[in-house]
């Protein structure tokens, strides 16, 4: 069964379906548009549907790596990169939801509202940090940069799922079910990175000591 499930994971039609299943929230926003089924309140709903699947992108995005050691399928990764994609998309059409509709592409109330409106300046924040990782996503950037330092630069994917977290709980003020919600998983994915590298750690140390006590 792994096997099989190895192989699919590895074929190069399966990330086919993979972009297909990342690409229905959108078009499902195309035709709610096309029918003019954007509820009362169109600007607002396509704000928090955009909203929410950057979220959720960058929650897939941060399952690969527990998910493919956990679960012993190395072949997940091939997906991160096309998850994390998506999640910087989304972002974008959210950003531009905000810019068009709502603030009429005047770049300068959008820069008074970053300032003064906290919940917007956070989520301003994760966007400009998602760009250099969307820019730099490729492996021709990675050859660039070195494996290190490429590393380093798209760990800052966990500022900005930190951020997308406070910038939905202090925009719904009220009903904080839903950003609760990925703050939970957001943490639960952080901790068993902080809980990894710490046993990684102790192994080093344990490894480097051994010689010592031999001699």
């Amino acid at each position: 069964m792994r096997a099989n499930i190895r192989k699919f994971l590895a074929s190069k039609w399966t990330k086919i379906p993979v972009f297909a299943l990342c690409l229905l929230p959108f078009l499902k926003i195309v035709w709610l548009a096309i029918r003019g089924d954007l509820t009362a309140n169109p600007v607002e709903f396509l704000q928090h549907q955009t909203g929410d699947w950057t979220l959720r992108f960058l929650i897939f995005t941060l399952c690969i790596t527990p998910f493919r050691k956990l679960l012993k399928l190395p072949e997940l990764i091939r997906f991160r990169r096309m998850l994390g994609l998506f999640a910087f998309f989304y972002v974008c059409l959210h950003f531009l939801t905000y810019l068009g509709p709502d603030q009429s592409f005047n770049l300068a109330g959008m820069l008074k509202d970053v300032v003064k409106r906290p919940f917007i300046t956070v989520g301003f924040a994760a966007f400009v940090l998602l760009i250099p990782l969307a820019l730099t996503s490729t492996t021709a950037w990675i050859r660039r940069l070195g494996g290190k330092r490429w590393q380093a630069l798209h760990r800052s994917i966990y500022v900005c799922a930190i951020l997308g977290v406070i910038h939905y709980y202090w925009l719904v003020k009220s009903d904080v079910r839903k950003p609760l919600f990925y703050g939970v998983l957001v943490g639960i994915l952080l901790a068993w990175r902080l809980v990894n590298w710490f046993s990684a750690r102790k192994l080093m140390a344990t490894a480097a000591a051994s010689p010592v006590r031999q001699s």
